[in-house]
């Protein structure tokens, strides 16, 4: 039956049911509704559990990397040794290489020892000497070479105590262990224990870390990460350079003024493809190009930066372009008709107001780079670098390393002490990273307008 509308009506004796009683249907339907909020809580939780493990892990093995043992004692800086000519001419005083200065230390560490009363029956000399870091003689060296007034004195130094000891006071080295280790051996480590309890050794903050150059695989209390930031930041500087102006352009153009033709969603298409390629593709790019065909040098900034910026283009013109596309087309109408041309209209209305977004996937493209390795790889930029590049714009044809490379490259090393080290360059690259992504929100809310 239907009404004089057309709609059907109910047949003569049928149940109407109640609109605030739930039936059947309407019950399984609110049983689905629950299970699926149920089932995203648990992603998010088993999320964050994934990510506090993680994190947990990564600071768990990379915070010790910022505290490191150190051996303080008098270190007498005889002329005899150091400047037999007497002149404090430097080049008599290079003559004198780092394993000169490390008998002067050696025979230092003997002199505490005997002067605090500590018993070092059953040691050698060699053994006495290897609680000290190989890297303190050459420190030493470069320490009275920069300072020749120095020799002839007695001096408070500071030196780094041997990889094997300081990793005795972080846990990863025990008397057991040092038994079956042919760095160390457990007379030392209770010779250390001795020292500790003197105040001739102690920890403190590593500062090193941050600003030293890497070393050698014999050295793994000396490896700091200063040519790895340097050489990043160099190529960032690269990146920002180059990407945002040519990004910014390049979607301000394919938004507003290239015509819709089969030529621009052919570029359209290949800049969305861009941006899915494996970042080693740019790698073998940047090695065929800018390497074998350019000339440029292995391991150089601009090379890493030319292949990161053409690497993060892509992922700045896409968000640029959806950010321009979220301007109300009314800006654009209201421009043109007070008298704007479309150039004005552009730069002077529409681009204001897509400027957080532009910004906000500018930053996260940056944050991307910084941490890309395999790129990096194949222009050779895991070559072992200790010499600080160059001031700009020199130094970005100098050789260099980076962070993600360096975090690499210490991985593939076996001592534990390495490892140490990559979980706390890890902790620095999260740094940059949290600190960029603080910067895109901060932006974001600055020039933030609403319509």
């Amino acid at each position: 039956m239907t009404d004089l509308t057309g709609f059907p009506t109910a047949a003569p004796g049928a149940r109407h049911g109640s609109l605030m009683a739930a039936d059947a249907r309407t019950k399984r339907r609110n049983a689905a509704e629950v299970r699926f909020r149920i089932y995203g809580l648990v992603a998010v939780v088993i999320s964050l559990l994934a990510l506090a493990m993680l994190l947990i892990s990564i600071f768990g093995a990379g915070a010790s990397a910022f505290r490191q043992t150190f051996l303080t004692m008098p270190v007498e800086l005889t002329e005899a040794k150091l400047d037999k000519s007497g002149t404090r001419d430097l080049e008599t005083m290079k003559k004198v290489t780092t394993v000169g200065y490390a008998a002067v230390l050696t025979a230092a560490l003997e002199k505490a020892i005997a002067a605090q009363g500590i018993s070092t029956e059953g040691l050698t000399k060699k053994e006495i000497g290897g609680l000290i870091s190989q890297e303190a003689a050459a420190q030493l060296r470069n320490h009275v070479l920069a300072n020749p007034d120095l020799v002839g004195q007695t001096i408070d130094y500071e030196v780094l105590a041997n990889g094997r000891v300081d990793g005795y006071y972080k846990g990863r080295v025990s008397k057991a262990s040092a038994a079956l280790d042919s760095n160390i051996s457990p007379g030392q480590l209770r010779l250390a224990d001795d020292l500790k309890a003197a105040g001739l050794i102690a920890q403190r903050f590593n500062t090193s870390f941050i600003t030293a150059p890497d070393a050698s695989d014999q050295r793994p209390e000396a490896a700091g990460l200063g040519v790895a930031i340097l050489g990043s930041f160099y190529m960032m500087l690269v990146v920002l350079v180059l990407s945002l102006p040519i990004g910014v352009a390049a979607s301000i153009y394919l938004e507003e003024f290239a015509p819709k033709n089969r030529w621009t969603d052919l570029i359209e298409v290949n800049i969305s493809n861009l941006a899915a390629v494996p970042s080693i593709v740019f790698g073998i790019l940047g090695l065929a190009v800018f390497i074998n065909f350019a000339g440029l040098p292995q391991s150089a900034p601009i090379v890493g930066g030319l292949v990161l910026t053409l690497m993060t283009l892509p992922r700045i013109i896409i968000p640029a372009r959806a950010a321009l596309k979220a301007v109300p087309p009314s800006i654009r109408d209201a421009a043109l008709g007070v008298g704007a041309s479309k150039l004005q209209s552009v730069f002077h209305h529409v681009l204001p107001l897509a400027a957080p977004g532009i910004l906000t996937g500018m930053i996260i493209g940056l944050a991307q780079a910084l941490g890309e390795t395999a790129p990096l790889l194949l222009i050779g930029m895991v070559a072992f670098v200790r010499d600080y590049p160059d001031g700009l714009p020199g130094g970005l044809l100098d050789p260099a390393a980076a962070l993600p490379v360096q975090v690499y490259n210490w991985t593939q090393r076996g001592d534990p002490g390495f490892v140490e080290r990559a979980s706390g360059a890890i902790i620095v690259l999260l740094a940059f990273l949290l600190v960029m992504n603080a910067v895109a929100i901060i932006l974001r809310r600055r020039f933030e307008r609403r319509w």
